[in-house]
């Protein structure tokens, strides 16, 4: 019977008489034993139906049915996307005839696609034509810097953003839905970051990290969409970067330039740009090691830790040396100079116990002026020189202060990470005048080795649960009101207690919180996800 019956449903549909006629056609053939084609019988039809009239005109064809899908869900990822509009049908999944394209016009974008096919394990085409089950990636479109737009339809994949950052993350976004849920759903996707800088810094002096495992951070770094890594290299307990205008400086243990190089190198195929940090005027211990004759001292000849004396102009000569040295290692656009906890302004009379500086300052910046002010114009004197070599600086909120002769110039951004320092001043105040912030709140964002001076080690939990971007010192939001002057945010490693953990240790003990902290930078909104789910999506994606 399968050839009559599929006769019927191909051809073209007739009236109800025929209907009756075919079925009656068919149990006739049936009961006296008629073969289908299988058995080589021809079914012979009943008189009665053959010469039954045809009573109505057949109607309009109609298609043949189709499967039906139900709508599409957005994608299982971290960064979960900011925009998912559903559609039906079954989307894409990585098979044996995929490959990744990119078109003319796009070629930026050839890195970006040899590493998706390689993580998806497809073919590689190059600028051929998208075929079924490919996935192109191209440049377009007039969106925020890092946006990318996603389309999967027909089977197909295409991404495309007005950078190639944006279009970067949209495979990211790709190799998350496939791992999360085996494909990427039906829709489009348009997306985009919160705040433009995300980042993770780790503090290298203190404690040595091998090159491999700063490559292990960023290419984890990279799958949260995350783009600054700061490298905080130099402070009391080491100096890790090998130096040609001061090799009697660095650490037997460091990172050679041509390991930092591979290290940039890296990073720039991840869109992840690497800061560099030389603090000072304090945390300069390992340069004063190799110049005892530069240290800070106080009127009774006692060094302080770290501190130069920046009173004398050497000591302004070396750091600038170093300063210039590093600006042309590292080509991101960003330079840290430190400018915290400078001791000579942690004791009760500055002037009295450091004369010098005192007397400095008045030459320098007139009668009136004092050791904060000094310290004021070294901040000022350190951004210059970086801003010479192109970069922005950037320096800790602790070494801004109020009510002085000399101002903090405002294109440095500030860093916040505590309200504990010594005339402490509120996030808001920063703002308020127009400055622009980084968020790295010491309550969340700090992991400490070793949990000194009252530090615990941050929870993912605690991180996606109550901080945002607009969280900049304890538990309470700044009005968002100021919002745009926030540029982001970064969690931070660092050192204290060197050996309290390994390095295999720091990698697992950050990859929660670090992880929250990539969903809350790039969408600070409530996550729809609870902290259970959350963490178990973390399991499949990462």
């Amino acid at each position: 019977m399968r050839p009559l019956i599929s006769g019927l449903v191909r051809g073209r549909r007739p009236g109800p008489v025929l209907v009756a006629a075919a079925v009656a056609t068919a149990v006739t053939a049936c009961s006296n034993g008629a073969q289908g084609s299988g058995g080589g019988g021809t079914p012979t039809p009943s008189a009665s139906s053959a010469s039954a009239p045809v009573t109505s005109a057949a109607p309009s064809p109609k298609p043949s049915p189709t499967r039906t899908y139900p709508l599409s869900v957005a994608p299982r990822t971290i960064p979960a996307v900011q925009s998912h509009q559903p559609a039906r049908g079954p989307g894409w999944r990585p098979g044996p005839d995929a490959g990744i394209v990119v078109p003319a016009g796009s070629e930026a974008l050839t890195d970006e696609a040899k590493l998706l096919a390689d993580e998806l394990k497809i073919a590689f085409r190059g600028a051929a034509a998208a075929g079924p089950g490919d996935i192109e990636l191209a440049l377009g479109g007039s969106g925020a810097p890092e946006s990318y737009t996603l389309t999967a339809a027909d089977g197909r994949v295409r991404i495309t953003g007005p950078d190639e950052a944006g279009v970067f993350y949209g495979t990211r976004t790709v190799k998350q839905a496939v791992r999360s849920g085996g494909a990427v759903p039906e829709g489009v996707i348009r997306d985009r970051p919160a705040k433009p800088q995300r980042g993770l810094q780790v503090d290298i002096a203190r404690k040595y990290f091998t090159a491999g495992w700063i490559e292990d951070r960023l290419r984890e770094m990279a799958d949260l969409k995350l783009n600054q890594f700061e490298l905080h290299f130099a402070d009391d307990q080491g100096f890790r970067i090998a130096s040609d205008s001061h090799p009697e400086i660095v650490s037997d243990a460091h990172l050679t330039k041509a390991e930092v190089r591979r290290i940039i190198e890296l990073a720039r195929s991840l869109h992840i740009t690497v800061v560099p940090e030389v603090d000072s005027p304090g945390h300069l211990g390992a340069v004063l090691r190799a110049h005892p004759d530069l240290q800070l001292r106080n009127v009774q000849g006692v060094p302080r830790q770290g501190a130069i004396d920046i009173s004398k102009p050497e000591s302004a000569r070396i750091v600038d040396e170093l300063l210039r040295e590093y600006a042309a290692l590292f080509p991101g656009g960003w330079f840290h100079v430190g400018a915290d906890e400078y001791q000579a302004l942690t004791v009760r009379n500055p002037a009295a116990s450091y004369p010098q500086l005192a007397s400095a300052a008045t030459r320098k910046y007139g009668p009136g002026a004092g050791v904060q002010d000094l310290a004021e114009g070294w901040l000022n004197d350190r951004a210059a020189v970086v801003r010479g070599a192109g970069k922005t600086a950037k320096a800790w909120n602790d070494g801004f202060f109020r009510g002085g002769k000399v101002t903090a110039d405002r294109r440095i951004e500030v860093e916040y990470w505590t309200g504990k320092e010594i005339g402490a001043r509120p996030p808001a105040e920063y703002l308020a005048e127009g400055r622009k912030v980084v968020n790295l709140n010491d309550s969340y964002l700090y992991y400490v080795l070793g949990e000194p001076n009252q530090f615990t080690y941050p929870t993912g939990r605690r991180i996606y649960e109550q901080w945002t971007p607009r969280v900049l010192r304890g538990t309470t939001a700044v009005p968002s009101r100021y919002d745009a002057q926030i540029l982001g945010g970064r969690f931070a490693v660092w050192c204290d207690l060197a050996n309290s953990q390994t390095q295999s240790q720091v990698a697992a003990g950050i990859r929660l919180p670090l992880t929250a902290t990539a969903q809350k930078l790039w969408d600070a909104r409530p996550p729809a996800l609870s902290w259970e789910r959350f963490r178990a999506l973390a399991g499949q994606v990462r």
